[in-house]
């Protein structure tokens, strides 16, 4: 299996944790950053909405990625929080360019323990020869700090404690999304705003992930859908070129993600970490 392949099937999912952990970092906006009127208001409804969401656990959610090139990929299937986040998805097989490795229409995906795992067909030969499974170390994708953050944050409305930080929001009043009847609000959040977070987005690194998904990312924003229940309906997130667009279908408790056989996974990480460096 080809450099560009291995990438692609690392990548592709690893976007989608990119631009969700971003913020997953720094310190807890709502506790540092000033409030004032509505601002202020819309930050405790979406700490709220966060603090909500953390403690049902679970939802089944339909989760699109625009890494700004190629096709969007969608996963459909459960995410689950508190002990990181861990996720048992479908996605589409052509749009993730893993065809070459899936002949299924839909391709089966885990993000568990730290680590992504793509269920393929058996190759004749190569590490895939004869396996059923392929596993990514999520360190070998985001780099040892971003991976480390993803797997701390809370649940996929972290970010949304960081509407704090903007001088930027908007409530954009009643909206209905997938038949709910939902509040819209919005923020725009500049890199003045996040300090360190800003400092590591344009970090001298180069190569590193989240600049060469993003460019240069001065700001991102976030727009969020919040239902009766104070849970979020949907959520939007743009980052530099990339956009995420969760759908929450449904709340509650999901089956514990558990890794495939050892016997039956074969370990990239080795070549993906060698091809991340152009080795």
């Amino acid at each position: 299996m080809g450099t560009s392949r291995r990438m692609r099937l690392a990548v592709t999912v690893g976007a989608a944790v990119v631009a969700l952990t971003a913020t997953a970092g720094c310190e807890a906006a709502h506790d540092t950053a000033e409030a004032v009127g509505k601002a202020d208001t819309i930050a405790q409804i979406l700490a709220r909405v966060t603090d909500r969401t953390e403690k049902v656990g679970s939802a089944k959610v339909d989760f699109t990625t625009d890494p700004g090139q190629g096709a969007p990929v969608e996963m459909v299937g459960t995410f689950s929080w508190g002990k990181g986040i861990a996720y048992d998805v479908m996605m589409d097989t052509k749009a993730a360019q893993l065809q070459a490795l899936q002949n299924d229409a839909k391709l089966h995906a885990l993000m568990v323990d730290g680590s992504y795992y793509y269920n393929v067909d058996p190759q004749p030969a190569g590490p895939l020869k004869g396996k059923h499974w392929a596993r990514v170390d999520m360190s070998a994708i985001l780099g040892e700090q971003v991976a480390e953050q993803a797997q701390q944050s809370n649940d996929l409305t972290s970010g949304l404690r960081y509407i704090g930080l903007s001088k930027d929001t908007e409530d954009l009043g009643e909206e209905s999304v997938r038949g709910v009847t939902a509040h819209h609000y919005h923020a725009t959040v500049g890199k003045k705003d996040l300090g360190a977070m800003g400092d590591a987005m344009s970090s001298k690194d180069k190569k590193n992930l989240l600049n060469s998904m993003t460019g240069s990312v001065d700001s991102i924003d976030m727009d969020v859908w919040v239902d009766g229940k104070d849970l979020p309906v949907r959520i939007v997130e743009v980052m530099g070129k990339v956009k995420v667009t969760i759908d929450f279908l449904k709340f509650g408790s999901a089956k514990a993600v558990t890794p495939p056989p050892a016997s039956d996974t074969a370990d990239l990480s080795a070549q993906v970490r060698a091809a991340q460096s152009g080795s």
